[in-house]
């Protein structure tokens, strides 16, 4: 059995499931369900490979994320979910921890962002002895907003050497379109490797670079609720 999946069958099949240690970039533009793609990988690692998942979230509140599950009827076991949430508190909300979430101020405050996310790292690897885990950041795109390249590149730099380190998983999500060449290229320094999103008249397909010795074909996927399902090749 791989170390990790994706929970998207064709995927899996075509790169034969993911090393430890590695770190994903996912990549596409916006409204292409890149969420749900994420909310997916997230479920089944949590669910189905007893994977502990921290998810870093600059894009909606820790609430939101859990309910979102909770009216899709999908059971996310408590003990393997930790979310950090940067939004709450920015917004004004009331911003309270407890054993799945912690509040960082804003997603500019990557020293707090930092300290949550090692606090969980602890927690499972240290103190329950999960040996799996998956760390997930959406967005990056959202990080940039607020933080020069340099300072994120610094920032992921310390995660990335982690995710080795443990042998766990990083996925990482950015828009495309959003950001220059330039920076794209700076930070697929950090990567193993890629999911890569596309969208041509109305159909989205989505294909894995790095992951194997070839990059997988383009698939095109459909959302279907909490599902991504592929219906077919390019």
């Amino acid at each position: 059995m791989s170390d990790y999946i994706l929970g998207i069958k064709e995927l899996d099949n075509a790169i034969g499931g993911i090393k430890k240690g590695l770190n994903i970039m996912l990549i596409g533009p916006p409204m292409s369900g890149k969420e749900v793609i994420l909310y997916n990988i997230m479920y089944y690692g949590a669910t189905k490979n007893e994977n502990a998942i921290i998810t870093v979230t600059t894009r909606e509140s820790a609430t939101h994320i859990l309910e979102w599950f909770e009216e899709r009827k999908l059971t996310l076991p408590p003990s393997r979910i930790g979310i950090v949430d940067c939004v709450t508190k920015t917004l004004g909300g009331e911003a309270v921890e407890n054993g799945n979430i912690k509040i960082a101020s804003s997603p500019v405050d990557l020293t707090g962002i930092g300290v949550k996310i090692s606090q969980f790292l602890d927690e499972y690897f240290m103190k329950k002895n999960i040996r799996r885990i998956q760390l997930h950041i959406n967005s990056l795109s959202t990080i940039l907003m607020y933080s020069n390249l340099q300072t994120v590149f610094r920032f992921l730099h310390v995660f990335t050497g982690r995710i080795k380190a443990t042998g766990a998983l990083g996925v990482y999500v950015i828009e495309s379109g959003m950001h220059d060449d330039q920076a794209i290229a700076t930070l697929k320094q950090l990567f193993d490797g890629m999911i890569e999103i596309k969208s041509e008249a109305d159909r989205n397909f989505i294909r894995v670079i790095g992951l194997s010795p070839k990059p997988t074909p383009w698939f095109e996927y459909e959302v279907e609720g909490a599902d991504i399902k592929i219906i077919g090749g390019k």
